[in-house]
Formats: structure tokens, sequence, C-alpha cells
């Protein structure tokens, strides 16, 4: 508990310039993208990636800042634009960050027997294998949009570098406002890695990680008896494929987090969603690639899909595209009772 309100301390801080804050950032806390419906859930905070799509080979424009615009500087001569030679342009919205221990909890092995080595309904996934910053291991990644970090101090030391500017002992490169180095030098005026030791030995990438780590899943609510059949449609319609109502934790040296039932309703895989994805290759992930988001939660984190352009669960469903067709086209073809069955379960996870 200790551990977890120190972190939660540091999560909600406000960062300045020097304590490390930009020179270009996001946001200047992890709470400001991270705070509905309590601190450390999502909110409709957005942030644009960009780059170059030329000949089927996607470039992500490093020379220019790619592929994450920082939209803050502290100097408005460093404030980052999209380049004119960027031709892919997306928005990402915040996920939430509950439960994120008992994801990280569950074991690799456990993650890529999601993998369907046939396909059921058009539904396969491919695991994100990555090489965790951590530990510099092979790891199956599971967080973020494109699963592009395996652990939660990975994903904290990105956030903290790429979101606000902060480096630390994973993340010690600075971002040069759209790859101009000259300016980057001028402003940047405190010593990297600027996430530096406590007493204890611990930095705040390492003490955010505690917080989200020891940070609940949101509780479920009781099944109406519109809802208990809306969980059989969703089975019906194959949402179950990739949506994995249950997967289990294995050993762990926090006992909360050791041989749990995790209900998050994610293969944590990535689907090629066809006209869904983002266009931005990253990581393991192709352009057309987006892991499945856990559901536990939804019904506190619109607007929905990778780029809010959903407002509300219906046209989340109905947007869905490549390897998640299939199930698109049954839910349009469910009567109208049947559909806000289904719709009536989703809101209890």
């Amino acid at each position: 508990m200790a551990a977890f309100v120190d972190g939660r301390d540091d999560f909600e801080a406000r960062e300045n310039v020097a304590g490390g804050l930009g020179p270009i950032f996001n946001r200047d806390s992890c709470v400001a993208c991270h705070n509905g419906p309590a601190t450390g859930g999502s909110s409709p905070i957005f942030v644009t990636r960009f780059g170059l799509l030329e000949n089927g080979v996607f470039d992500p424009l490093d020379d220019f800042g790619g592929s994450l615009r920082q939209e803050r500087a502290i100097r408005p001569n460093a404030v980052e634009v999209v380049p004119p030679e960027a031709n892919v342009v997306a928005r990402r919205q915040s996920t939430p960050l509950f439960g994120l221990g008992l994801m990280e909890a569950i074991p690799d092995e456990a993650i890529l027997r999601n993998v369907k080595a046939t396909p059921v309904n058009g539904i396969k996934g491919k695991a994100a294998i990555i090489t965790d910053v951590t530990t510099g291991q092979q790891r199956v990644g599971r967080f973020g949009w494109k699963a592009q970090q395996a652990t939660v101090l990975a994903f904290s030391g990105d956030a903290y570098v790429n979101e606000m500017g902060i480096t630390n002992r994973f993340f010690p490169t600075e971002n040069a406002p759209n790859g101009n180095l000259a300016l980057l030098a001028q402003l940047d005026n405190v010593a990297d890695p600027e996430d530096t030791a406590d007493a204890n030995g611990k930095t705040d990438i390492d003490k955010v990680a505690d917080f989200m780590r020891l940070l609940g899943p949101p509780p479920p609510l009781a099944l109406s008896p519109s809802a208990a059949l809306g969980r059989n449609v969703f089975n019906q319609v194959s949402c179950n494929q990739c949506h994995t109502p249950v997967m289990m934790t294995g050993p762990n040296a926090i006992p909360a987090l050791a041989s749990k039932a995790v209900n998050l309703y994610s293969d944590l895989l990535l689907h090629d969603m066809g006209s869904l994805g983002d266009g931005i290759v990253q990581s393991a992930a192709t352009g057309s690639e987006i892991k499945t988001p856990p559901l536990w939660g939804l019904r506190a984190s619109p607007p929905y899909l990778h780029d809010g352009r959903a407002p509300n669960v219906d046209a989340a469903i109905r947007a869905h595209d490549g390897e998640a067709k299939g199930s698109r086209d049954q839910y349009v073809g469910l009567n109208a009772t049947q559909r806000q069955q289904l719709l009536d379960f989703l809101q209890t996870l």
C-alpha cells in the first residue's frame, strides 16, 4: 500500500522544466491523460502519430521527429508540427491503466496459446514479439495500442520520455523538436537521464510503475436478465475470439497478482483490422494491426476505438473491419433485441 500511494503521488504530480520536463512534451503529468473516471483511467486527450508510406514501405520520419508528435514545448519556437513529408497521420487516445499488473503477470506462453493455427471466422491473431528494454529479453508485448511494451516498467519509462520529455535509464535520449538537434542543444539544460533515484534507490518511473502495477481492475456490475442473455450473444457472434473473457496469471512475487483469473476480455494479440488500422507501423505491428483492447471498464471509457471515432459501443462494433468483419456482420444481422442484450452485457464489464 505504501508503494501504491507513493507511486500515485508521482503519477499525479506536475513536472517542471527544472525537473526535466520537455523541451518538447504532450502533458506535464501522467494523470492529465489518465483521469477518468478516476486516477489511472482514460481521457478524451489524443496524441498524433505520423509517417510516410511510399511503395508499401512505412518511414516513421525519425529525422523529422516522428512518429509521435509532441504538441507542447517549453519555448514556442520548439513546438512540433506534422512535417509536410508525412502522408499518414493518425491520432490515438489514452488507454485506461486499471489492472495493468494482472495483465503483466499473464505468462507469455498463455498469450501465445491465443494465436489460432487455423483462422476461426476469419480471426487468427499475432503475438507481438518485442525486446523488453528493461531486461533485454524477447517478450510478448501487451501494453499500448500496438502492444509495443511487455512490462509495466518499460511502459512507464516510454511514457516519461515521449509524453513528458523526461529521460530515464531505459530511454536516455531526448526527443529533438522535429529532429532539430541544434535547437535541442539550446533548450535542454538538464543532464540526462533526468529521472534520478531518491534515497531509497527508486526513480519516478519505478514509483509510477508500482502504482500502475498495483492499480486494481474495474469491478464488473451485476448482470440484468438482458445482460445475461447478452453474454450468450457475445459468444454467438464470435466477439470472444478476440476479446477472450478470462486469462490466468502465473506465479508472482506479489501474492495479489499470483495465479489469479484476469477478466480482461482481450487475447492481448495483434489483429489485422483492415480499414480500422491507423496506418502506423510500430514495433512488431503493421499499419493495419491493432492490439485487442481489454473491455473491462468499457462503460467508463468513451469515446471508443483507438482514434475515438465511435461515440458509443454500437458505433464501435459497426466500425470493426479486417479480421473482425465477420463478427461485425453477425452483429449487424442480429435483431434489435439481441443487439441491445449484447450492449447491456458490455456495459457490465
